[in-house]
């Protein structure tokens, strides 16, 4: 299906707005989580309680190791602990969310989905123990649907031609919500407006940035899915075959140009190294820098920053106009040489070299995955194929800090980093010999992006 360009381009306005609002929002807490458990467990003291029943199953994990670990990372490998949880839970939500927008549409959906991170950001809000809080991270966890809704919505509305410069406009707006939200909620987590939670101001502010998303959304999105769509289109000579063909059933099975099942594995394998790589740059950086008058918190800040910032200028300008497979071959071969290279960095232009590179990673394998995902999807389809594509990335998310973390902390920075490496360049070789570039067609119309 080919929207009418000025359709599309509202669609598109409503989309990106919204995505915006959606990951601010969902990054003030990133950088809040050492303050805010700290806060919790200043909060009860008692053994029994059910932080302190979590940091003893901490401890006994940290104990499994022959090299240990100082106490002062306790709190951010808890964190990582429920940054693991929630990636864990949108695994098991996507596909559902995907197949429930498949059945009653995006729209739908995407309301449904607002609905519940409301819930989750309320609690918040009110979260004066920790067992509000988890409870907050649960519900989140299961209802954040608006990336992969966000990813099918993209797919309806653009033709083969748009698909990636579509994609890489989700993309960008990752890049820039990572780049300026942590630093807006650390700010926010400054003013004090309630006692009893100091982190109120910051929940607050993220509860009204959701509430006008969702109310915008209900406004102005409508809906896309082309089974229920009542959008213009522009009808190729293409697109009524395809609906010759349906009408009379003589199709032919779908030949896949990259089977979905191979997609939904690299995304997994890739994100399990990088997903780790990303948790362990903190330790990284403390390791590397102790006893140095240079504060980690602030080199880790100062990284992560330089790194969104080039993502979301690559995801802008390059990376829209590159076909899928080329921004996944350019990304995979710059994540594994940024491994090679963290294992044996000894000054601060080799580790910002490797961030730089990392930079590329996240504007472009993620991004071009997706949208390789999106041509192999049909249209009743799509938003559980998409789905199923972002529930193995998150088991890749949810396991990869775990598993590296603790190949880090048992045999050091450089063997770690180094197996990352090689497992990365496994990635590569089945990025390069089992993906091919899907076949595009000539666009309508002159592309509106």
């Amino acid at each position: 299906m080919a929207v009418a360009a000025d359709q599309r381009k509202k669609i598109l306005k409503v989309l990106m707005t919204s995505l915006l609002l959606d990951l601010i929002s969902f990054t003030f807490i990133l950088p809040l989580f050492p303050s805010l458990l700290t806060f919790y467990r200043n909060q009860d003291p008692s053994p029994t309680s059910l932080l302190n029943r979590v940091f003893h199953y901490l401890n006994a994990y940290k104990n499994a190791f022959a090299k240990p670990i100082d106490s002062r990372y306790d709190i951010v490998l808890l964190g990582g602990a429920l940054g693991s949880l929630f990636s864990f839970l949108q695994a098991l939500a996507a596909p559902f969310i995907g197949r429930l927008s498949d059945k009653f549409g995006r729209r739908s959906a995407l309301l449904c989905s607002m609905a519940g991170n409301t819930l989750s950001v309320a609690l918040w809000v009110a979260a004066t123990d920790f067992r509000t809080f988890l409870a907050s991270r649960i519900i989140g966890g299961l209802s954040e649907g608006n990336v992969q809704l966000a990813n099918a919505i993209a797919t309806d509305i653009s033709d083969a031609s748009q698909r990636g410069s579509t994609m890489a406009l989700v993309g960008a707006c990752f890049s820039i919500a990572f780049t300026c939200g942590p630093a807006l909620g650390a700010a926010l987590s400054n003013i004090t407006t309630v006692a009893a939670n100091p982190f109120a101001t910051a929940a607050g502010v993220s509860l009204l940035l959701i509430l006008v998303e969702t109310l915008y959304l209900y406004l102005c999105l409508p809906e896309t899915h082309p089974r229920l769509t009542k959008l213009g289109q522009v009808t190729s000579q293409s697109n009524t075959t395809n609906t010759t063909t349906r009408a009379t059933g003589n199709s032919t099975p779908r030949k896949h140009t990259n089977n979905p099942a191979v997609l939904n594995l690299l995304h997994f394998l890739f994100l399990l190294p990088f997903s780790g790589m990303e948790f362990s740059l903190p330790f990284l950086t403390a390791t590397f820098y102790a006893g140095h008058n240079a504060s980690p918190s602030a080199l880790n800040g100062r990284l992560l920053s330089m790194m969104g910032l080039i993502a979301s200028l690559l995801q802008g300008t390059v990376v829209r106009r590159l076909p899928p497979l080329t921004t996944v071959r350019a990304g995979v071969v710059a994540c594994t040489i940024s491994f090679f290279l963290l294992a044996r960095v000894s000054s601060l232009p080799e580790l910002y070299a490797a961030g730089g590179l990392l930079a590329v990673t996240s504007a472009t394998v993620v991004t071009g995955l997706n949208s390789l995902g999106s041509f192999e999807a049909q249209e009743a389809e799509r938003g559980a194929v998409l789905g199923r594509l972002r529930s193995w990335g998150q088991v890749g998310r949810a396991t990869g800090p775990l598993l590296f973390c603790s190949l880090f902390w048992w045999v050091g920075r450089e063997i770690a980093y180094t197996t990352g490496g090689f497992f990365m360049l496994a990635v590569c070789v089945g990025v390069f010999t089992s993906l091919e570039s899907p076949p595009i067609a000539p666009a309508t119309e002159k592309k509106d992006i």
